[in-house]
């Protein structure tokens, strides 16, 4: 089966400017310390998060009660207004 072009089959980490393959564990570690850094750095101004209006209620509830709770944000808004 030929491989579809643009679609990403393996998680990639950028370093110094340009994207290198990683590993599940490696890349989840980099987006956890990425959103740690957020939060660190005043996450009112520094996170935000669109969730999606074709996502069920239950997902759209945890997408808000992550950018409450974890990050520490209220900067969340839907698609549903465009």
């Amino acid at each position: 089966m030929p491989k579809q072009r643009g679609r990403l089959t393996e998680p990639l980490i950028r370093e110094n400017g340009s994207l290198r393959p990683a590993g599940w564990d490696e890349a989840l570690d980099v987006a956890a310390a990425g959103l740690a850094r957020a939060r660190a750095q005043d996450a009112t101004r520094s996170f935000g998060m669109f969730s999606c209006s074709k996502a069920s209620n239950e997902v759209n509830f945890l997408a808000q009660k992550f950018a409450r709770s974890v990050m520490g944000s209220s900067n969340i808004d839907s698609c549903n207004r465009t």
